[in-house]
C-alpha cells in the first residue's frame, strides 16, 4: 500500500512527516482476505500460477500479466492486485514473479509478458526501493521502454518515480498527497476518500498512496483527482511502452472494506482499475 518517504526524497514541498515509518494496518486488513502467512511453504510455491490462480491450462493463449510478489509488496497485495488484471476484458492469464516464485524477474521472463504490475506493500518506499535491487529495477525500466506495460498502484505507483524509484515518470515525479495542502486525509491509516475519476466523484480505498506530477511529459492522460486537484491516476508514454500509475486502490476487496468499518466501494474500484489497465494497454 501507500508508503511514506524520507524529507529528501519529496522536492516539492517540506513535509511535516517521518516518512520511514512503515504503513500500518496493512497486515490485519491482509489477513482478512488471505488467512495466511505472506510466504508459504515450499508445496505451495511448487504449484503452477494457473493453479493458484484458477487459470486453466486451456486458457495460454491469453496475454500473459506477470505481478510482482516478494519481500517488496505486502501481504494479499499482490494476491488482490492479480485478481484485479484477471478480471480486467484483455482475459490474462496472471502469474507471479518473484525472488520465491517459479518465475524470476529476467529479461527472457519479461519478454513473454504483456503487463508487469508493481502492487503495494508495507515498507517505506527507500525499503521497497532496497528490496527490488538494482537489477530488477533496470531490467524493468528497460522491458517499458522497449514496449512492455506496467500496472504500479500505491507503492507500486510510487517506484515509478525517482529518487527512489526507476524514473518511469520522468519529467514527473510522486509525492505524498496526504502531505499536501487541502488533502482529504491526513492520516496514515486505511480509509476510505473521495476521488474525481473523469466527470465523477467515486470512493477509494486509501492508504498513504502517492500524488504525481507530470512536468512537461507529453503523452500524459490523467484519469482521476484528489479533491484538492492534485493527480491521483495517470497513464503515461515511457520509450515505445505505456506505464499506468494509482495512488489509492481500485483492487482492493471488500474484506479490506470491511476490515475498517467501511461502506464497500469493491465493484465500483475494479471498474475504474479496468480503465487504468484499458489506458496502459492501449496502442497509442
Amino acid at each position: 500500500m501507500g508508503q511514506m518517504r524520507s524529507l529528501t526524497v519529496l522536492a516539492v514541498a517540506v513535509l511535516p512527516l517521518v516518512f520511514s515509518t512503515p504503513a500500518m494496518g496493512v497486515a490485519d486488513i491482509a489477513k482478512v482476505q488471505t488467512g495466511a502467512a505472506f510466504h508459504q511453504g515450499s508445496a505451495k510455491r511448487a504449484q503452477t500460477d494457473g493453479q493458484q490462480l484458477g487459470v486453466r491450462s486451456s486458457k495460454r493463449t491469453r496475454p500473459l500479466a506477470l505481478v510482482y510478489r516478494g519481500p517488496a509488496s505486502c501481504q494479499g497485495c499482490s494476491e488482490a492486485a492479480a485478481r484485479l488484471v484477471k478480471s480486467a476484458r484483455q482475459k490474462f492469464r496472471v502469474a507471479y514473479v518473484g525472488p520465491k516464485e517459479r518465475r524470476k524477474l529476467t529479461t527472457s521472463t519479461l519478454r513473454k509478458a504483456a503487463l508487469y504490475v508493481q502492487p503495494g506493500g508495507d515498507t517505506s518506499v527507500a525499503r521497497a526501493d532496497k528490496l527490488m535491487g538494482a537489477k530488477a529495477k533496470k531490467l524493468i525500466i528497460r522491458y517499458v521502454r522497449d514496449g512492455g506495460r506496467y500496472l504500479g498502484i500505491c507503492q507500486g505507483a510510487y517506484l515509478a518515480g525517482s529518487m527512489p524509484g526507476m524514473g518511469l515518470l520522468q519529467p514527473g515525479n510522486t509525492g505524498q498527497y496526504i502531505a499536501t495542502e487541502g488533502a482529504s486525509t491526513k492520516s496514515t491509516r486505511d480509509t476510505v476518500i473521495p476521488v474525481r475519476w473523469g466527470a465523477k466523484h467515486r470512493s477509494m480505498f486509501f492508504q498513504d498512496g502517492p500524488y504525481f506530477t507530470t512536468g512537461s511529459a507529453r503523452g500524459v492522460q490523467v484519469h482521476a483527482r484528489y479533491t484538492n486537484g492534485r493527480i491521483a491516476a495517470l497513464t503515461k508514454r515511457v520509450g515505445a511502452g505505456r506505464i499506468g500509475v494509482v495512488g489509492p486502490h481500485p483492487e482492493a476487496p471488500a474484506s479490506w472494506y470491511r476490515a475498517i468499518g467501511a461502506k464497500n466501494y469493491s465493484k465500483q474500484g475494479r471498474v475504474l482499475g479496468h480503465r487504468l489497465i484499458n489506458s496502459a494497454m492501449a496502442r497509442r
